[in-house]
């Protein structure tokens, strides 16, 4: 039985998604330098990211509950697409990717101090933006809802709604794939109290294809 997680992250899309576990957690954000290294993967970089950002929680506050952590990227024409600088690189990013298909990765780690054990995991998602005016994307990006999101966009915005149709993972497009976190604590020995496909189905609107497939014994 998992008594407690902690979630290394800041990010409140990622609270939401950790919420649907059922499991009380803490959060802990943080701080790694998430500059790619020269040569670096795409699936390399969130692998990397994910673990770096569970052994910095653990490093620095001495921890015996399982630490969880994610990271998420988008890749257009195999250029990584990270967290917009400002409102222009926003703009830029969107309307590169308007109507265009992408992919994004996601990866997530759970780390146990207790044991030093880890479990990783990544998801792959194809994403179809919708070719939206520049009206509105003006509108959005004024918001400031792009500027801590990769690539620019939130695939739950209700306003902009700027997905046509996605391939894989609702939730690892929100920042959590929430089934191959449990996959991962699986691994560890851990099992959520909850039925976490249907959790996620219902909180994301979004029927999900995969969760038996992840979860396969």
């Amino acid at each position: 039985m998992i008594e407690r997680l902690v979630l290394a992250s800041a990010s409140p899309r990622r609270r939401r998604l950790l919420s649907l576990l059922g499991i009380p957690f803490t959060v802990i954000a943080a701080k790694v330098d998430e500059t790619a290294r020269e040569d670096e993967d795409a699936r390399e970089l969130v692998r990397r990211l994910s673990l770096a950002k569970a052994r910095a929680v653990a490093q620095t506050h001495g921890l015996e509950c399982p630490i969880v952590a994610a990271d998420t990227v988008v890749v257009l024409d195999s250029e990584v697409l990270g967290k917009p600088a400002d409102p222009a690189e926003a703009l830029n990013m969107l309307r590169r990717l308007r109507g265009r298909e992408h992919l994004v990765l996601s990866g997530v780690a759970v780390l146990d101090p207790a044991s030093g054990r880890v479990a990783s995991e990544l998801a792959e998602s194809v994403v179809w933006l919708r070719p939206y005016g520049e009206e509105e994307l003006a509108r959005y990006v004024a918001s400031g809802d792009p500027l801590d999101k990769a690539g620019a966009y939130a695939i739950q915005h209700r306003d902009f709604s700027p997905v046509e149709r996605v391939e894989g993972c609702y939730a690892s497009v929100m920042g959590l794939p929430l089934c191959h976190l449990v996959r991962a604590l699986r691994r560890l020995g851990l099992t959520p109290p909850t039925d976490v496909p249907r959790a996620c189905q219902e909180f994301t609107g979004h029927a999900c294809s995969l969760a038996e497939e992840i979860l396969a014994p």
